[in-house]
């Protein structure tokens, strides 16, 4: 039963890392297993036998995530944009209240404030995603494979930064194409420095933010809250219309859905 619970959540934060805009860390604190995962990643070489079940869980959700759904999500945020963007919209905000609730167990007071908008302000900083028009790199040169560790690293770090999304940062080094393309083709010698760049820098930045959690809970937890309501301006589609009309369903339905999950974790 846990498998398949902790199975299905790797598959949703794969999924959500695929859509610009969207942070992977945010569904994974809104489905209860972000505190979880930062402490196994922290403690897998010290603990082994008790922190690699829910890492080998969820991350095998997360590769079976990535190479079944990554093509057809993007098909759908390049063809529907409008809908698919208030539907995630919808999702960001219905797990808002958890967020709220961890970044202000201690009460809300005007440092939490200025945290908050911080937070806010660095994800509006980043600007909104533009389509990636770079060259696609299909073949590994000693540059390319730099290149795409360092993106695999960048990543990493968006992921467990809930608010940052992944795939927005690919768009920013120019290779969120090359990385779809590649998982699409099943590149491996593309994917490799990647995956690389992903695990040093999942490890380095795990570390650092439950050093954080740990020392300065409410400012870390509102800090990120700051990034996941920014993110929903990252996100937002604009209107038009008819589109418009279906992403408000969507998003509502969005909200409902995870309103509920995050309520009950």
């Amino acid at each position: 039963m846990d498998f398949m619970k902790n199975f299905l959540k790797g598959v949703a934060i794969s999924i959500s890392q695929i859509v610009p805009g969207v942070s992977g860390g945010t569904i994974a604190m809104i489905l209860g297993i972000y505190d979880k995962l930062l402490h196994a990643v922290n403690n897998i070489l010290k603990d082994f036998k008790n922190q690699y079940k829910i890492l080998l869980q969820v991350g095998i959700g997360a590769v079976v995530g990535i190479f079944l759904f990554s093509n057809i999500v993007k098909a759908l945020f390049d063809n529907y944009p409008i809908p698919v963007g208030y539907l995630f919209i919808g999702v960001i905000l219905g797990g808002a209240p958890l967020m709220f609730r961890k970044a202000t167990v201690k009460g809300f007071n005007k440092k939490s404030i200025l945290y908050l908008i911080l937070g806010i302000i660095i994800v509006l900083m980043m600007g909104t995603p533009n389509n990636d028009a770079s060259a696609i790199i299909t073949s590994l040169s000693l540059i390319n494979f730099i290149w795409l560790f360092i993106g695999g690293v960048v990543v990493a770090v968006a992921l467990i930064l809930p608010g940052i999304s992944g795939s927005f940062m690919l768009y920013i080094l120019g290779l969120y194409n090359t990385v779809i393309t590649a998982v699409v083709q099943f590149n491996i010698p593309v994917l490799i420095p990647i995956a690389l760049g992903g695990i040093i820098g999942t490890l380095l930045t795990a570390r650092i933010i439950e050093m954080l959690i740990i020392k300065f809970p409410e400012q870390t937890y509102i800090l990120i809250f700051g990034f996941i309501l920014g993110s929903v301006f990252s996100v937002f589609p604009g209107v038009d219309g008819l589109n418009s009309l279906i992403g408000i369903i969507l998003g509502i339905l969005g909200f409902i859905f995870t309103y509920y999950i995050s309520r009950n974790e």
